[in-house]
């Protein structure tokens, strides 16, 4: 009976964020200044990272492809979501959707695979320290970012093709402010046990290992750094590892809750502001917590505006 009132859907509509009409143009103005912000900060890291030759290390390697990915990541959702609230258009195409739902994959697994990079980076840098040029080497600097792809891509790939071999019938409207991969299997008339399978498993085993992976790194960084003679080296080195961990905490917390924890009909909204914190947040806090507040940064940064106050004059 079902099959026979089935239609086909070429579009969907994207309810957006529960935000009352009236405050529309505040919340717009709000979100446009984070994403802008997202944009400009990792923009500036790439552009501190090429100008100064000092900053060619493993480290900023690993820093300046995380702000590539930030910046991609944050766009596959929030200018959408500006677009809908300043024309109030809420349709989105059924192809674009899915294949937006690809890139968010992609891209947001990708900066799970550089983040466990960058923290097995600080780890050899810490408790391996007169090995250092010789273990993260450009070979293997290049070989992880190309296995990260690869990975990102892989995985999201087998959710997607997953996703697109579904129906959808009358039901096209997404509670949501992008194309969410759960919010859409729930709206599918098709039997989506192997998208929840392929998504408990492969998004999982994803998760986990690479939430681990962090933190026994930085475990095993911590306790090499309470055995340091100086105080002053200890306050530093715990002070990067801390708000690294910040971040850290706040993406893979924020993921944790949203896929392992099954939502109740009344949490949508607690969905949407953890999807927030997210996809717009952390890729704005990035830039600041990870690079712009460090010593080598702030120097490349004081170097160029000097300079341009020079040319100035």
């Amino acid at each position: 009976m079902r099959r026979e009132n089935q239609s086909s859907v070429s579009h969907f509509l994207l309810l957006g964020l529960p935000i009352p009409p009236e405050q529309q143009g505040v919340f717009f103005a709000l979100f446009l200044g984070m994403y802008l912000t997202t944009v400009l900060g990792n923009l500036l890291i790439l552009l501190l990272i090429r100008l100064d030759s000092r900053l060619h290390t493993p480290m900023y390697f690993f820093l300046s492809h995380l702000a590539l990915a930030d910046v991609s990541f944050s766009s596959v959702t929030v200018p959408k979501m500006l677009m809908n609230m300043h024309t109030q258009d809420q349709s989105i195409p059924k192809a674009e959707c899915i294949s937006r739902t690809y890139f968010f994959i992609f891209f947001a697994d990708l900066d799970s695979f550089l983040i466990i990079s960058m923290a097995y980076d600080r780890y050899v840098a810490i408790c391996h320290p007169l090995h250092y040029t010789t273990i993260m080497r450009e070979e293997l600097c290049v070989s992880l970012l190309a296995g990260s792809r690869l990975l990102s891509c892989a995985s999201a790939l087998s959710h997607t093709l997953l996703l697109a071999r579904l129906s959808f019938c009358a039901d096209n409207i997404i509670p949501h402010f992008f194309c969410d991969l759960a919010a859409l299997l729930k709206l599918s008339c098709s039997d989506t046990s192997l998208n929840d399978i392929f998504i408990f498993t492969i998004g999982g085993l994803i998760i986990t290992l690479s939430f681990t992976g962090i933190l026994i790194s930085y475990g095993r960084s911590g306790a090499t750094i309470l055995r340091f003679p100086s105080v002053k080296g200890i306050c530093k080195a715990l002070s990067t590892c801390g708000s690294h961990l910040s971040v850290v905490f706040l993406f893979y917390g924020t993921i944790m809750i949203l896929y392992f924890f099954p939502p109740s009909s009344t949490s949508n909204d607690k969905d949407m502001i953890a999807s927030v914190m997210y996809t717009v947040v952390t890729s704005m806090l990035n830039p600041f917590i990870y690079s712009l507040g460090n010593r080598d940064m702030k120097g490349t940064k004081g170097k160029l505006l000097r300079r341009e106050i020079y040319f100035s004059k």
